[in-house]
């Protein structure tokens, strides 16, 4: 149940509000003075103890309403009668992992809840804005890099192709029944919080336990790589911005790197050599990605502000105070 002192007031939500992403909007917004509900069903793709150490700082918040739930089952009607926005950060995540007997969770998580969701949404005419929280997973091997929106999707994961459905989803309900959506491109976050499975985070773990880091192919892949700050900042955008309404955009770091730099850079930040290991190329990851920002400096005026020295460096201290309190993935 909503307690008491988020009744009655228009408030915001954030489903996935314990991951990584989700948790820097809960206390961005909360910083703004907005009123939060949380929607998070704290499932074991990661030790969930993670994700409550993301938030705990946040439970005798009194503008932070958490409910650990299922977004499937929750109810909407209710959650949504007297809500400005909703920032739907929630997914099942993970490239490497959606092969196989896991993608149903895909398909429940990704597709079936983003749909329920739009369902209770089309009822609501006081909505303002639902952002969706899409990847760059959805152009696959793009020709053409930088990319833009308007490049023809093309995913080389079962992720990305559930990740595309939702986001198609979106655009039919605002079609046909005025969801005022926005989709943004996520390209590869990174920084403090950072789940477990996620490249940076493996590789400061590793460092700390004077292991091999595991490259994948020959290490000459390139990513846009995207501070968590920026992506939040991108989101609180996209909720105000007037001409965002029905738009995909990518949200990119602004300036792509090849895979061996940016392990020579974490070097720098680290202060010691770092093991490497080069492993078989995974199945159903892009060789190259590249973000076009210029429609998100456009229409959300909105651009980058981490470099990636400074968010690498970020998130080190953050790994290092993680596993000096003994919390281990």
């Amino acid at each position: 149940m909503i307690s008491k002192e988020l009744m009655d007031m228009n408030k915001t939500i954030v489903t996935g509000a314990a991951g990584f992403i989700g948790s820097h909007l809960v206390d961005a917004l909360l910083k703004q003075g907005k009123k939060v509900i949380g929607i998070d069903e704290f499932n074991s793709y990661y030790d969930p103890t993670l994700k409550r150490q993301n938030i705990a700082h946040l439970y005798n918040h009194p503008n932070f309403q958490l409910i650990e739930d299922d977004i499937q089952f929750v109810d909407w009607q209710m959650l949504l009668s007297d809500v400005d926005i909703v920032y739907h950060q929630a997914a099942q995540a993970g490239v490497r992992a959606s092969w196989g007997k896991g993608f149903r969770s895909y398909t429940e998580r990704n597709i079936s809840a983003t749909q329920i969701l739009l369902e209770a949404a089309k009822e609501v005419k006081h909505l303002k804005r639902l952002v969706f929280a899409s990847t760059s997973s959805i152009y696959g091997d793009a020709e053409t890099l930088p990319t833009h929106e308007a490049i023809c999707p093309a995913p080389v994961s079962p992720y990305g192709i559930t990740k595309l459905a939702a986001e198609r989803l979106c655009g039919l309900y605002y079609k046909n029944f005025d969801v005022p959506f926005v989709a943004l491109r996520y390209f590869t976050v990174y920084g403090p919080r950072q789940r477990p499975d996620m490249a940076f985070h493996k590789f400061f773990k590793a460092v700390i336990d004077d292991e091999a880091i595991p490259v994948y192919g020959d290490g000459k892949q390139t990513r846009d790589f995207t501070f968590v700050s920026d992506v939040v900042a991108a989101n609180l955008a996209a909720a105000t911005a007037p001409e965002a309404v029905g738009e995909i955009i990518n949200i990119g770091g602004g300036s792509r790197a090849v895979l061996e730099d940016v392990l020579n850079t974490m070097e720098k930040v680290v202060g010691k050599p770092i093991k490497r290991q080069h492993v078989e190329k995974a199945m159903g990851d892009a060789r190259h990605t590249g973000a076009d920002i210029s429609k998100a400096q456009k229409l959300l005026d909105w651009q980058p502000q981490v470099s990636l020295p400074e968010g690498l460096t970020q998130e080190w201290q953050w790994v290092k105070e993680l596993y000096q309190v003994g919390v281990r993935s």
